[in-house]
């Protein structure tokens, strides 16, 4: 997905709960390019150039571990509160 894309998906997925700006998201894609996570191609569309964003193995590993971690600290917490309520 390109930029725009991506910022009107994930408004899409949360019902609007969640809405990034571009100038919030394309530092971060950048990060992720920089850091081998992402690949990056141009295509020109309508006579502009465009760029398309994909994860790269290493980011889909990254994803799936930064995930599972988000799920033990979710469960910690819950078990947490649950200790306090």
């Amino acid at each position: 997905m390109y930029g725009y894309e991506i910022t009107q998906k994930v408004k899409e997925l949360t019902k609007g709960e969640l809405n990034i700006t571009e100038g919030a998201l394309y530092p971060s894609l950048h990060k992720l390019e920089a850091d081998g996570l992402l690949d990056v191609e141009m295509v020109k569309v309508d006579n502009r150039l465009r760029k398309y964003y994909k994860l790269t193995e290493s980011g889909t590993k990254e994803t799936e571990n930064k995930l599972e971690e988000l799920q033990n600290y979710l469960q910690t917490m819950q078990s947490l509160i649950g200790k306090l309520a």
